[in-house]
């Protein structure tokens, strides 16, 4: 799938990955979070920086 130009909400809403993502985001679960960005074309950076946005570290 082609994302360019999408925000994060809507790469994660055409992917069907919206409601996964937020329960990753209620249980803090860093590592299932990596996968949904990853699976949707996200860069490491704009990873890290929705980490910290949800204040979830290492």
């Amino acid at each position: 799938m082609d994302y360019s130009g999408m925000t994060v909400n809507e790469r994660l809403a055409v992917s069907g990955l919206f409601k996964e993502f937020d329960k990753a985001v209620r249980k803090k679960d860093k590592m299932k979070l990596v996968e949904i960005l990853k699976e949707v074309s996200l860069s490491n950076a704009n990873i890290d920086d929705i980490l910290r946005k949800y204040k979830i570290g290492d």
